[in-house]
């Protein structure tokens, strides 16, 4: 199954704007003419990394499309306060209506990708890649990972139907790890599918297991210390992928990535976020 992400974000803003819109912007009509027109900027009040340019034309566009939206920076630019990011022109009850969903997104959005790009930062140089998880909010994933891409990071498997990836509980339930990998190789030559394949292991023990068994693509060390992640690398020994999972922080994360690690997998770059601050004010 592909992912097309236009037409998925654009389904998701109807979405949104109904559950905003409702039956009418009463707050708007009934203060503003509709003959009004207006101009307003989006400033920035926080230093971050700009993402959801696109998004936020979207939201315009699909309110009102002859709104005039005009970027002033691109995704992945960084700001500093005071900085304007694009300006909308057009009807004054269209700009009103749309502009707070429109910054619920790219608020967002930026916060997501500045968060990731003070992580690729500390990762440094080497060759780990920084990785979002599914720790995403609900119909708001597309948007998310996006954010994450423009801050310099990697998009881990977008759901559940594009990669498998054999956790702890599929283990626990499967019986085992060698129930688990064989009874995947059987559904995927089954169904004439073709997915990587991904195995989560919680110690040295179960490590040795899937090198034994073999049959995936990548392994991810759940939950190990630095200092084991680069025991269980120099034990793979390049034959499969690996992956640094759980419990990494800021503190932590350049340790990690100095393992030799491949991935480096953060659910924190979507799932514990603070918004860039930003403000959308009327030009006059």
């Amino acid at each position: 199954m592909r992912i097309d992400e236009k037409e998925m974000m654009a389904a998701y803003i109807r979405l949104a704007l109904r559950e905003d819109v409702g039956d009418g912007d009463h707050t708007t009509l009934s203060c503003i003419p509709a003959s009004a027109t207006d101009k307003a900027v989006l400033v920035a009040k926080e230093a971050g990394v700009i993402a959801g340019m696109e998004v936020a034309r979207m939201v315009y566009g699909q309110m009102d499309a002859s709104i005039v939206f005009t970027p002033l920076v691109q995704d992945g630019c960084e700001v500093k306060p005071g900085d304007r990011i694009f300006t909308v022109e057009g009807a004054s009850r269209s700009i009103l209506t749309a502009e707070r969903l429109s910054l619920n997104y790219i608020q967002r959005m930026s916060g997501i990708a500045t968060y990731t790009r003070k992580l690729t930062r500390l990762v440094g140089s080497g060759t780990a890649v920084l990785l979002d998880t599914r720790k995403t909010t609900p119909n708001n994933r597309v948007f998310e990972k996006m954010a994450v891409r423009i801050g310099g990071g990697k998009n881990h498997r977008f759901g559940l139907f594009d990669m498998i990836l054999v956790k702890d509980n599929h283990i626990d339930f499967a019986g085992g790890i060698r129930q688990a990998i064989d009874a995947v190789h059987a559904y995927l030559q089954e169904k004439d599918l073709k997915l990587a394949v991904e195995i989560e292991v919680r110690s040295f023990e179960e490590l040795d297991e899937v090198l034994d068994r073999g049959g995936v693509d990548r392994i991810m060390l759940d939950n190990f210390t630095p200092e084991d992640i680069r025991k269980a690398v120099d034990r793979i020994g390049g034959r499969f992928e690996t992956e640094a999972s759980g419990g990494i922080n800021e503190q932590t994360l350049a340790r990690y990535a100095a393992t030799g690690v491949d991935f480096i997998s953060v659910g924190a770059l979507t799932h514990h976020i603070s918004s860039l601050d930003l403000s959308l004010k009327a030009m006059r």
